[in-house]
C-alpha cells in the first residue's frame, strides 16, 4: 500500500524543504507567530517555530519506546507531515513513517497527532495549538515495527476476512451492471474508505481485544452487503454475526470522529446489526 520514509528523492518533489518555502511563498494566510519569531514581509505567509515531539521506538537499539523533540520553523501551509519530512532531512535520517500521495487519498499516514487519529497529510499545523509541543505518535492496537510504522497485517487480515469484492451470479454480463441512482446511494458512504486504519485504531474494543474485526472491516463489508448487483450478503453477514464481529461494537463514536472521509462509521455498523436482526426475524 506505501512505503517508509526514506529520502527526498523518493517524492518526486512533493514535500520537503523547497517545497514548504515554496507554498510559503503561493499562500496567504497562516497561524499567528509566537512571540519572538519573525514574521515575512507583506503578502508573504509568517513563519513560526513549533517544537514537534515524536514517540520514537528502534527495535534494534531500544528495549522500550521513548519521546524525542525537534524544533522547527515551519509556515502556515505546513502540515504535520512536512515537518516529519524536515525532521528526517535536516536534523534525524533514521525517523521512519509511512507516507504516499501526501493528498489525503492513499492512507497511509495515519498516526495520532495530540492524542487524535489523523492523517499527517491533512493536518495543518496553524489549526494546531503550536505554542505546546505537538506530539506525534504511532496509531494504537498495532504492533510497532519502527517508530511511526506499525504493522498493519492484523488490520488487512480482518478486512480480507469480509470478502470486500463484489459477488455476482450469472454469466458475466457484456455491459456493465445496471443499478439505479437510488441503489447506488445505499451504500455510497461506505465507498469512500482509503483504508488508513485511524477509525480501527481509535476504538477501544480494538485495542483490548485483537480479534475484534474492527470498524474498517465492517464498513467495506457494509459496502457489499447493501449492494443491489452483490449476492454475498448474507456470506458476509454470517461472518460478522460472531463474537467479534458487529456485537462487539460499543457505540462510543470514536471511529466516526475519526475517520478523514466523513463516514459515518457507526451508522454503518448499526445498519449491518439492522439487517442481522431482520434475516433473523
Amino acid at each position: 500500500m506505501s512505503t517508509s520514509e526514506t529520502s527526498p528523492a523518493e517524492t518526486n518533489g512533493e514535500a520537503g524543504p523547497a517545497k514548504s518555502a515554496d507554498r510559503a511563498r503561493e499562500g496567504s494566510g497562516g497561524a499567528a507567530p509566537r512571540e519572538g519569531d519573525t514574521v515575512s514581509a507583506k503578502g508573504e505567509i509568517p513563519s513560526f517555530t513549533i517544537t514537534l515531539k515524536v514517540r520514537r521506538y528502534d527495535p534494534e537499539q531500544d528495549s522500550e519506546p521513548h519521546w524525542e523533540s525537534y524544533e522547527l520553523t515551519m509556515h502556515g501551509t505546513d502540515r504535520v507531515l512536512d515537518a516529519l519530512h524536515k525532521v528526517k532531512w535536516e536534523q534525524d535520517g533514521r525517523l521512519s513513517f509511512r507516507r504516499s500521495c501526501a493528498h489525503g487519498v492513499c492512507g497511509s499516514d495515519a498516526m495520532r497527532i495530540n492524542g487524535r487519529n489523523r492523517l499527517a497529510c491533512k493536518t495543518l499545523l496553524k489549526d494546531l495549538d503550536i505554542k505546546k509541543p505537538i506530539l506525534v505518535e504511532p496509531i494504537k492496537g498495532l504492533p510497532v515495527e519502527k517508530d511511526l510504522i506499525v504493522d498493519m497485517e492484523p488490520f488487512f487480515a480482518a478486512y480480507r476476512e469480509v470478502m470486500p469484492f463484489l459477488i455476482a451470479k450469472g454469466a458475466e454480463p457484456t455491459r456493465e451492471r445496471i443499478q439505479s441512482q437510488a441503489d447506488r446511494e445505499r451504500f455510497d458512504d461506505t465507498t469512500k474508505c482509503i483504508l488508513c486504519a485511524a477509525c480501527t485504531s481509535s476504538c477501544p474494543v480494538f485495542w483490548n481485544d485483537g480479534q475484534y474485526f474492527g470498524p474498517a472491516a465492517i464498513v467495506n463489508a457494509h459496502r457489499f452487503i447493501f449492494d443491489s448487483r452483490d449476492v454475498g450478503s448474507d456470506l458476509r453477514l454470517e461472518i460478522l454475526n460472531d463474537k467479534e464481529g458487529v456485537w462487539r461494537c460499543r457505540t462510543t463514536f470514536n471511529c466516526s470522529e475519526a475517520c478523514p472521509r466523513g463516514i459515518q462509521v457507526t451508522k454503518a455498523i448499526a445498519e449491518v446489526k439492522q439487517a442481522l436482526i431482520s434475516r433473523k426475524l
